[in-house]
């Protein structure tokens, strides 16, 4: 059985990484964006949202039609990525907020007590896509959103292998994009913004929800998003003359609905004006959501094509590697609408079927690469990968050996050399939701799906890929020793049965403040 966790103290791997480095090492840029779903882009079939830059990388490069997330929900798909262990195997399996600590939603306390922000830790010197970048003579930087690790444990960015960071610890927080604070590195940096419960916080009494004045205290002074981008751009700029690796892990297009003014109004007259979306569903309120979701994806992709003008001003471009792609498929709340967008693309994208689930509208996600003169431009893959297949994929392109994961490097994929390409013989997901709990497995055409696991369920749905892609045909009965290979390789992959483990509970840290006073 493999091991759960990868750690460092094997100098074995360190000399091997420094002995086989190239000097002609390309820089790394991997871009993930938070709940993007399949269809949302317009390179992978979006006909209402505008994607000019992201579809430039499209066609300069290689994208994969079958690359998955490595879960459904936004920690553990990122642990996953992170570690090279699928979710049957990894530290992190759901989004652990560590509830005991006391008010972790509380965010006047979370303000006060940094102790009560962010989410379970990576254990101490765990081998992270940072860890294994840096060894290998890489500078690393992460910007955006974490959620691996909440201040003062051992899960933080800089102890995991980043040298930068800036942005969001906590998910909670990332629930705004007008925060009280973000972080650079281990410290905080306060911004000029009120401290705003996203999930409390609704419209006045009384006020008008189509009157747009009605919402001028959700948009505060200084927008996350724009100083994360910054940020990440001065790292650029002062590791031009270095290989550097860096993880841009927007959080964006996560609600709550919060976009520049100028893209919301492109949107509003592209789409017309629309019914207000008032918090029904959870996170803030929004005068325009279908234009601001847009605004959102819009904005990020500007952002895009601003850093690939800054590699190309400082004679980068050529020797970057950029990998483009989603941590899961799109969610279903705080006034986002994505039956409205199709943003499942082929998949179905309403609630059950996206984000929080085990269909391929909630774990298959787009997927970008480009390499100047190494990947043919506009190529397309249907190589079958996922998240704990990057870790390898950039061992190989950084020419080091690669600590044990559960991935295959994707690197011949990404060159063209199909023949040379090992494929998996199967890809595996479980996701230890507290009241529903599920699994589901890969198999070549066929997928197999166990939900309601909590509620003493262990039947296994079937589904022909090849001929159901949007898996409304359960074929279970009529192929029963399917199930029973895929039933096997199941337990395999979780050592436990049909059952799901949860989390391992994170012991008290002595340095942790005293939260049970809030």
């Amino acid at each position: 059985m493999k091991r759960i966790e990868i750690y460092i103290g094997l100098s074995v791997f360190a000399l091997s990484a420094k002995s086989q480095v190239k000097e002609s090492r390309p820089n790394v840029i991997y871009i993930i964006m938070d709940d993007l779903g399949y269809g949302d882009i317009g390179c992978y079939g979006s006909e209402k949202i505008e994607t000019p830059n992201i579809d430039r990388l499209y066609k300069d490069g290689i994208s994969f039609t079958q690359h998955y997330t490595g879960s459904p929900v936004s920690a553990p798909a990122r642990c996953v990525l992170m570690t090279g262990m699928h979710s049957g195997h990894a530290q992190i399996r759901a989004n652990d907020e560590m509830a005991y600590r006391g008010a972790i939603m509380n965010y006047d306390s979370m303000y006060v007590h940094p102790g009560l922000e962010g989410q379970y830790p990576l254990k101490a010197h765990t081998m992270t896509l940072g860890r294994m970048m840096q060894q290998a003579g890489y500078v690393t930087g992460c910007f955006g959103k974490w959620g691996l690790g909440a201040p003062g444990t051992e899960g933080t960015p800089n102890k995991q292998g980043f040298d930068s960071f800036y942005g969001y610890n906590c998910q909670r927080q990332a629930h705004s994009y007008y925060p009280a604070f973000l972080y650079k590195n281990e410290d905080r940096v306060y911004l000029a913004n009120k401290v705003l419960d996203p999930h409390t916080t609704k419209l006045d009494a009384g006020a008008d929800p189509r009157d747009e004045a009605a919402y001028a205290k959700f948009s505060q002074k200084e927008y996350a998003n724009d100083l994360i981008f910054d940020e990440l751009i001065s790292f650029v700029g002062q590791n031009r003359k270095k290989p550097f690796f860096l993880m841009w892990t927007t959080p964006l297009p996560h609600v709550s609905l919060q976009a520049p003014e100028k893209w919301v109004k492109y949107y509003v007259g592209k789409f017309g004006d629309e019914a207000p979306y008032i918090g029904k569903a959870g996170y803030m309120p929004c005068r325009y959501p279908h234009a601001t979701y847009a605004a959102m994806i819009s904005y990020f992709d500007e952002q895009i094509g601003k850093l690939i003008e800054k590699l190309k001003k400082e004679r980068l471009y050529d020797n970057t590697v950029i990998m483009f792609t989603s941590d899961n498929g799109p969610t279903f709340n705080g006034g986002s609408d994505s039956p409205w967008f199709d943003s499942g693309g082929p998949f179905r994208s309403e609630y059950g079927w996206g984000k929080c689930f085990v269909h391929e509208g909630g774990i298959r996600i787009p997927a970008i690469v480009t390499w100047p003169g190494k990947i043919k431009p506009s190529t397309q893959s249907d190589h079958i990968c996922g998240f704990q297949d990057v870790m390898p994929t950039l061992a190989d392109i950084a020419n080091i050996a690669c600590p044990e994961t559960d991935g295959i490097s994707f690197l011949p994929a990404l060159l063209g050399e199909t023949e040379r390409q090992k494929e998996h013989e199967y890809l595996y997901w479980e996701y230890p939701d507290p009241t529903i709990g599920l699994k589901a497995i890969r198999m070549g055409k066929w997928k197999g799906i166990v939900n309601n696991i909590r509620k003493g369920n262990s039947t296994m749905e079937l589904y022909d890929l090849e001929s159901d892609l949007r898996e409304e045909h359960d074929v279970a009965a009529e192929h029963p020793d399917i199930v029973r290979k895929l039933t096997r390789l199941m337990e395999k992959s979780s050592g436990a049965g049909i059952s799901v483990p949860r989390c391992p509970a994170l012991p008290k840290a002595s340095t942790s403040p005293k939260w049970q006073d809030i």
